[in-house]
């Protein structure tokens, strides 16, 4: 399942580059991204601030990057698909599990569900 980030601030990364994503887990809420490593140009980008609580180290490749220059918007979107193997850590695996039931329930709830009777068979006569 591909994630995108949200950056306050601007930085490209090719596509297809290979990163190393660093969170803090927050209780409540979204991640907050700690630093962010390009693997291919060993670039390394970091928040000003040292770390604190529980930190979650996972690695992925870049599908696309955008981003969006000049005022109080100026901001990066990257696109980037995690790879299988590396701790994404239990709580991001739960975050991702609700979501998915959730999805399911909404495709469920659009297709009938189950909270419908069913429909009595018509007697046939032959």
């Amino acid at each position: 399942m591909d994630r995108t980030l949200v950056l306050n601030t601007q930085l490209a990364i090719a596509r297809g580059h290979r990163i190393e994503v660093s969170e803090r887990i927050v209780e409540g809420g979204e991640p907050a991204i700690l630093s962010i490593v390009d693997l291919d140009t060993g670039i390394r980008y970091r928040r000003a601030e040292e770390p604190r609580g529980e930190i979650v180290r996972w690695m992925g490749r870049v599908l696309e990057c955008t981003v969006v220059l000049g005022g109080t918007g100026a901001h990066t979107e990257l696109a980037v698909a995690p790879e299988a193997s590396g701790g994404t850590g239990a709580r991001t695996a739960l975050r991702e599990a609700d979501a998915a039931v959730d999805a399911a329930k909404a495709e469920a709830d659009r297709w009938g569900g189950t909270d419908k009777a069913p429909e009595e068979p018509v007697d046939r006569i032959w």
